[in-house]
């Protein structure tokens, strides 16, 4: 599942133009909000637009279920990874 998580890694870092950070610079398990990436709303709007755009994927519904998706870049990689598989 690498080469999906160094995916998402890249568009992280593409939409929300994080300059001076490289997908090796995220770690994998890291949490995106708050303590690890530090993303906030706005961020999560935006980068669901692009999973939108990018994997066709849809982020609607429990909203417990898009934070446990959003928690770090291996739960994003792995809800593509099975989004594919569909």
């Amino acid at each position: 599942m690498g080469s999906v998580e160094d995916e998402v890694k890249q568009l992280i870092i593409d939409v929300l133009q994080l300059e001076d950070v490289t997908p090796a610079d995220i770690d994998t398990d890291a949490p995106l909000f708050i303590d690890g990436l530090g993303l906030d709303s706005i961020d999560a709007l935006e980068l669901g637009v692009a999973l939108h755009k990018r994997y066709g994927i849809s982020l609607s519904g429990d909203a417990e279920e898009v934070r446990r998706h959003f928690a770090s870049v291996r739960s994003l990689a792995a809800m593509i990874a099975s989004h594919r598989t569909k």
